[in-house]
């Protein structure tokens, strides 16, 4: 049971969705009894612990995997009596179990450690999301130029992508100098789940990296996924309200998914 728990820390601190599956209530034969637990991943894969195996476990599986997606806790009721029946085993007992998604803090992950970057890492720390810092340029890439980051990323986003997973709770901010950078990482990102992207600049910049990207084969149904430029109108001007429109519009789109 302690290391069902160390691993839902572990994965918690990453940012990484899990889901807790406990037995809450047995009767008569059953492989597992009351309080044993099992750990699941956003895949849908053991990371630790069992509830006994075999059919029910696997089904278990499932379920759990489909609160990580939605957020939402669940029971399940399972009678061990009657395959014909469709009973995922012949133990002759009932299991019920409780499974309970773990769902970490969002992630935003700002690319560009600019004026605009560290007040966003500022920001979005304020406002309860763990935030990852990406830049190319090493030397700003560091708690001492752009403190309040739970991690960081120097160097190319492209070479950092083994070392952040993205999923669905990932939200995207690329406030860069110029839109190679952009162009160089927004591949690999439309190809994955994160649940927003957002790109600054003028609409003359997104234009231009737009085009560079249609040349690389990203669809039109992609370029629509990017919020660009970034951010909710509000005439910001200086880094500070900048910062103000990005957030604002990452917790609408947050908060519209809750």
């Amino acid at each position: 049971m302690i290391r069902v728990f160390e691993q839902a820390t572990e994965h918690i601190r990453r940012g990484e969705p899990c889901a807790l599956v406990t037995v809450v209530r047995t009767s008569g034969s059953v492989p597992r009894h009351a309080g044993a637990k099992m750990l699941v991943n956003a895949q849908g894969a053991i990371v630790e612990g069992t509830i006994g195996g075999g059919e029910m476990e696997n089904r278990a599986l499932q379920l759990a995997k489909q609160a990580i997606a939605d957020g939402q806790s669940r029971t399940a009721t399972y009678h061990l009596a009657d395959l014909q029946r469709g009973d995922p085993g012949v133990c002759g007992g009932t299991v019920e179990v409780f499974i309970e998604p773990l769902l970490p803090a969002p992630t935003l992950l700002v690319v560009g450690a600019g004026h605009v970057g560290r007040a966003l890492v500022h920001l979005a720390k304020w406002c309860g999301f763990r935030v990852v810092l990406n830049d190319d340029r090493t030397e700003l890439c560091t708690p001492d130029q752009c403190p309040g980051a739970d991690l960081y990323l120097p160097g190319p986003l492209v070479e950092q992508f083994d070392r952040l997973p993205l999923t669905a709770h990932t939200y995207v901010a690329m406030v860069t100098r110029g839109y190679p950078i952009d162009v160089a990482a927004l591949p690999h990102l439309l190809r994955s789940p994160v649940r927003y992207i957002g790109v600054i600049g003028s609409a003359r910049r997104w234009a231009v990296a737009a085009q560079a990207l249609r040349a690389q084969g990203i669809s039109e149904s992609d370029l629509q996924r990017v919020h660009a430029p970034i951010g909710i109108e509000i005439h910001a001007e200086t880094p500070e309200e900048i910062a103000v429109s990005i957030m604002a519009q990452v917790i609408q789109v947050w908060r519209a998914e809750h």
